[in-house]
């Protein structure tokens, strides 16, 4: 830990124009105590790296498990996602005599998340047959500790969040807010290069111990996160003091001009990016020959693409181009990156897989980001934690839907397949992988279509016209 405070310290010394998101330090939020905070979205990438990344690649290929299995199994943990609104909400009026709001929802959160991420060796153990207990205790055994991840992610993302944005002042909030983003970036490529190095050669021992690995880190990282961030303000959280009810400032929201419109945007471009997750490393595995090394890696590569596109769209944001216009160009990107996929097949090329997996995470980038700062130019008093659960509960809920859609399409089109139903032609385990990529691309253009009139509102203009994102001073 004091290594770690060091180091942080260290960092300040150093030139802001090498140092990205340096310029919204203050005296009262120094960069030191920012990336701190900035631990949780860590552990959240972590876990998100462990259960889409790795996790789902053993399950259907080392393991055998039909893929609709675990596209369910894998989403559970999303299941939550849509009382991430809520739960910004009660953090928002948390009534406590101890005067904190969002600590003890983040704290909540890390400890569901341990949990969950404890016990899933165990549960595994009990999924590969090792055992004399009933197959349905393994499947019940399962799905409990994906609900404890996924509770303790949500909770955790949402609740911190809102403590970053709450921390920081108004003017430099949005930037805040995307530095949280960029870590959470960062934990996914550092974790998944981790498990890739970890896990060759694949054995379950050493599966086993990487979880545990990750439930250890979680604890150790949200615990260094939450110190001495929260100030105690009992005036504010006290029992006695009148907070308005969940339903009405749902409803004052939703008033709010084309915000029905962004939110339904925002679902169909997240299910069209997110169809691919459960089924993407498995393809590379079964289609590609990819080792199990090889697929944990592409997290890592689709999470650098994100991580790029993050760098580049902060660029635009400070020329003036409008956050719509970027999630335009990310979703015309994106198809791009799905017809590469699709031909890596026929071509039988890992390299043109590769590139479609990075050009994945550069649109998809391109996307979640821009959206991000639409929703933070969306100023509601006093409703800070709401806006980010609403955004987060769209995206975290549609990549639920989209995943497990996209794992029942692949066991269903690939069982008519190589039955022969479907003919000679189709006759191969690539088909049903083929007919979900192609869906997305339907997806992406039916979001275009939500998104023409948007481009052409109003309340475009409210987010065209950010100054400075925190990475466009970044060297080069």
């Amino acid at each position: 830990m004091m290594q770690f405070f060091k180091t942080a310290k260290a960092w300040t010394r150093i030139n802001p124009r090498f140092l990205p998101f340096a310029d919204v330090a203050t005296a009262d939020l120094p960069l030191s105590r920012l990336l701190r905070l900035s631990l949780f979205q860590v552990t959240v990438g972590m876990a998100a790296t462990l259960l889409i990344g790795t996790l789902n690649r053993v399950m259907i290929v080392e393991m055998g498990m039909s893929a609709w299995m675990v596209a369910l199994m894998v989403a559970l943990p999303l299941i939550f996602a849509p009382f991430r609104a809520l739960i910004g909400y009660r953090s928002d009026t948390h009534r406590s005599i101890l005067g904190w709001k969002r600590v003890p929802y983040i704290w909540i959160g890390t400890w569901l998340q341990f949990g969950g991420l404890a016990i899933m060796p165990f549960a595994l153990i009990l999924l590969s047959g090792d055992t004399h207990w009933p197959t349905w205790f393994s499947y019940i055994a399962s799905a409990v500790a994906f609900l404890l991840v996924g509770a303790g992610m949500q909770t955790t993302q949402t609740a911190g969040l809102a403590l970053a944005t709450d921390l920081a002042e108004p003017k430099n909030r949005p930037r805040v807010v995307a530095m949280m983003y960029v870590m959470l970036l960062v934990g996914m490529v550092v974790s998944g290069i981790v498990f890739s190095l970890l896990l060759k050669p694949f054995t379950q021992v050493q599966l086993v111990q990487v979880i545990q690995g990750a439930a250890s880190v979680t604890l150790l990282l949200n615990l260094i996160a939450l110190w001495k961030q929260e100030v105690r303000q009992p005036h504010k959280t006290h029992p006695s003091i009148e907070r308005p009810a969940f339903s009405e400032s749902w409803k004052a929201f939703m008033a709010m001009p084309q915000v029905k419109r962004f939110l339904i945007m925002l679902g169909l471009g997240t299910i069209a990016f997110s169809m691919q997750d459960v089924i993407l490393e498995p393809y590379g595995g079964e289609i590609l020959g990819l080792s199990v090394s090889a697929t944990s890696l592409l997290t890592a590569l689709i999470s650098g693409g994100s991580l790029l596109a993050f760098v580049l769209s902060a660029r635009w944001l400070v020329k003036g181009i409008n956050a719509y216009r970027i999630a335009s160009i990310g979703l015309l990107i994106g198809l791009l990156a799905f017809t590469s996929v699709i031909f890596s097949e026929p071509l039988n090329s890992a390299s043109l897989f590769r590139v479609g997996a990075f050009l994945i995470g550069f649109s998809g980038g391109l996307f979640a980001v821009s959206t991000l700062t639409i929703a933070m130019s969306i100023e509601q008093e006093n409703m800070t934690g709401m806006v980010i659960g609403a955004w987060g509960a769209v995206t975290a809920t549609c990549s639920g839907i989209g995943m497990s859609i996209g794992g029942v399409i692949r066991d269903g089109v690939s069982t008519l397949a190589t039955s022969g139903a479907i003919g000679p032609v189709l006759n191969g385990a690539g088909t049903g992988y083929s007919v979900v990529y192609h869906i997305e691309i339907y997806l992406l253009f039916a979001t275009l279509v939500a998104l023409g009139p948007l481009v052409a509102s109003r309340h475009q203009r409210s987010v065209s016209g950010i100054k400075k994102f925190g990475l466009a001073d970044f060297p080069g």
